[in-house]
């Protein structure tokens, strides 16, 4: 059975840091560009960050570049999201998802979806 399984979620004071991973089983991990998703209350899931399959290249939206770096383990079937400097909008439940062998950060072409974890971020 295929699984995600986020891990590191919490509270955390504005400014501060927090890692989190993610760690898959069932699938070819290695197959597959690895992505974050985020949702916050009331708001659509939106892309945070991206890595290819084999981690050489990777994609962030403006709301992030320069504070989050997103890394993979394909030995260990793991990706994490390293968040830095963060912010009160950051507050969200964050979702790891496997995608296609192709670039996308559209929620609709994953193909499996952890059940998230949740960040909040104090002023």
């Amino acid at each position: 059975q295929v699984q995600l399984v986020e891990s590191g979620g919490g509270l955390v004071q504005a400014g501060g840091s927090l890692k989190l991973s993610c760690t898959g089983s069932g699938f070819t991990f290695g197959d597959y560009a690895m992505n974050w998703f985020l949702q916050a209350p009331g708001k659509e899931r939106e892309f945070v960050a991206g890595i290819n399959w084999s981690g050489i290249s990777n994609h962030y939206p403006n709301s992030v570049k320069g504070r989050f770096t997103i890394s993979r383990d394909n030995p260990k079937n793991i990706v994490a999201l390293e968040m830095n400097s963060l912010k009160p909008e950051d507050t969200a439940t964050y979702y790891c998802a496997a995608g296609a062998r192709y670039r996308s950060g559209n929620p609709q072409d994953m193909k499996y979806w952890g059940k998230g974890t949740l960040v909040t971020v104090s002023e």
